[in-house]
């Protein structure tokens, strides 16, 4: 198992990622402390925020008071989610938050299960939790739960931390960082014999590649260009070139990674699970989201590409188990875009959004407007310009903190 540990000052950035995975069903929540949990489930952004900032005081001292923890089984774990929760709750607990508000979540978005705990890094008086040696101590603690449940151990694999992609998120800032951390590792695990193939497998981690092809000085060139995207495929931010990543993910490396994929694929008969698979999915779901549930649980995402009428004209699989992309034509002309079409073309299933949902944009205006009211009623401002939400354009995961006016020194004696 592998612990990540994020700090910042940003709650509602936090909260509302882990949101958008609860709306789009490819997250839910397991546990909480000191937190309410609605017993439907619905996660509301606002209600969480005013729980967390009824739990800290005013004022305190702590510049980076958010603390966001994902906790990574190895794939080939098999965890119920009263095993997930456990497993969260002890790992705060021996970590220092076993007193303080958290929200564990369970994701599922990107082929396999795994943990996302929001907390606080202040308790109740504006005291900073203890983090001397955080990383190690994190360390200690999953190793140890790695015994007690039986996991998969993280250290001494080959790359152990290869396999923990996370997708870009564009309000965290640095996006050349981030799809470096992403398409280094990804283009050397998994398993592509096309550009197509290649786009596919991004899009899961919020990535777009585009090709680039002309002359350069009467000479043919060819080139990539990455982009970040957002929660719904926007692309955000200045394209960059492939040439600052390094050559393994330019066209060139690309290519040769495509051919050595192809032979793979081929001699180790990858497509076997992945055929198998979608086979039985497709033969025993009745629509398309029952589809995706149903490959889901086998670690596959599929990829419909669709016209503006609905029209499904591209059809793409993502095995995570075996680090295959392929075309849906690659398994067979009964896997073909057009024979899915005809099941689900022309009527996407859109994943319906809870009752009482919190728009993200109308909870930015709820939180501006009520920080302004408590400013002025009763002076909790400062807490409010620390976990409030910021604009969507705001470059940075990070807000200022409040400054605090110096104490004036009394002096004593006689004045002249």
């Amino acid at each position: 198992m592998v612990a990540k540990i994020n700090i910042g000052s940003n709650l509602y950035g936090a909260l509302a990622y882990n949101q958008e995975k609860v709306d789009e069903g490819l997250g839910k929540i397991l546990g909480s402390n000191l937190v309410f949990e609605p017993a439907d489930g619905q996660f509301n952004v606002l209600e969480c925020m005013e729980d967390f900032m009824q739990f800290v005081p005013a004022h305190f001292r702590t510049e980076k008071p958010v603390f966001h923890v994902s906790l990574n089984p190895h794939p080939d774990d098999r965890l119920t989610d009263d095993q997930l929760a456990d497993i969260g709750r002890e790992y705060m607990e021996k970590l220092g938050y076993g007193n303080q508000p958290y929200l564990i979540f369970k994701h599922e978005d990107i082929g396999r299960e795994h943990l996302h705990i929001v907390s606080l890094r202040v308790d109740s008086k504006g005291k900073k939790i203890d983090s001397y040696k955080e990383h190690e101590r994190s360390k200690e603690i999953t190793e140890h739960l790695e015994r007690k449940y039986n996991l998969n151990p993280a250290e001494g694999q080959k790359c152990s931390e290869q396999w923990e992609l996370t997708p870009v998120d564009v309000s965290k800032g640095d996006l050349k960082k981030q799809i470096a951390a992403v398409i280094k590792p990804l283009a050397s695990m998994y398993h592509f014999q096309s550009m197509g193939e290649y786009k596919a497998v991004l899009s899961l981690y919020n990535i777009n590649v585009e090709e680039l092809k002309g002359e350069v000085k009467g000479k043919p060139y060819r080139g990539l260009l990455y982009s970040a995207m957002d929660s719904k495929g926007n692309k955000v931010g200045n394209p960059l070139k492939s040439s600052i990543f390094g050559k393994s993910v330019g066209y060139d490396g690309l290519e040769k990674r495509m051919a050595k994929s192809a032979e793979r694929i081929k001699t180790k008969n990858l497509k076997t699970h992945t055929l198998k698979a979608v086979s039985e999915a497709k033969q025993g779901s009745q629509s398309e989201s029952e589809f995706r549930a149903k490959l889901r649980q086998q670690g596959i995402d599929v990829l419909f590409r669709r016209n503006d009428e609905g029209r499904i004209y591209g059809a793409t699989f993502i095995d995570h188990t075996t680090r295959t992309v392929l075309n849906g034509s690659r398994l067979g002309k009964e896997y073909s875009a057009n024979v899915f079409n005809d099941l689900y073309g022309g009527k996407q299933e859109q994943i319906q959004e809870p009752i009482q949902t919190t728009n993200l944009s109308d909870v930015y205006k709820a939180n501006a407007q009520q920080e302004n009211n408590h400013s002025a009623d009763n002076g909790l401002g400062g807490i409010f310009s620390i976990l409030s939400p910021e604009p969507e354009n705001h470059p940075k995961d990070e807000m200022p903190l409040p400054r605090r006016k110096k104490k004036k020194k009394r002096r004593y004696g006689r004045q002249m």
